[in-house]
């Protein structure tokens, strides 16, 4: 498996899509990274040169926040809503959906109201022992 930036990326995928592995990299951000590396984005991540796996280490080490640091930086601004007491960070709180969905037929899980499928109520016949 090559490694980049601290991640396995799967061999046996088209380099675009092997650098989506990496959390905080999408498709729109992995196209933009070949297009400045100059990398085919159709090559098998296995077949990449070592010089390739080097250029695009560093242009993802430059311009993108990744892995650790962006999710440190996400709980930290989960955080600071929470500690002002503002609306979304009263719903981080609660553990309910933050952007305006309606709670009412869905999050049924997030509010511990899971139902679980009933069926016949019938119950099975006794086996002979």
């Amino acid at each position: 498996m090559a490694r980049l930036v601290g991640i396995n990326i799967p061999d046996n995928k088209q380099i675009q899509i092997a650098l989506t592995y990496i959390y905080g990299i999408g498709p729109a951000l992995s196209r933009r990274i070949l297009k400045e590396t100059k990398v085919s984005p159709f090559a098998k991540a296995s077949a990449l040169t070592a010089d390739e796996l080097n250029l695009l280490k560093e242009s993802i080490e430059r311009s993108c926040k990744i892995e650790g640091d962006l999710r440190r930086e996400t709980m930290t601004n989960i955080k600071r809503l929470k500690d002002i007491g503002c609306w979304r960070g009263v719903r981080h709180i609660k553990r309910l959906p933050v952007r305006g969905q309606q709670t009412k037929t869905n999050t049924r899980t997030v509010r511990g109201n899971a139902r679980k499928t009933v069926g016949s109520g019938r119950k099975p016949a006794a086996t002979p022992t």
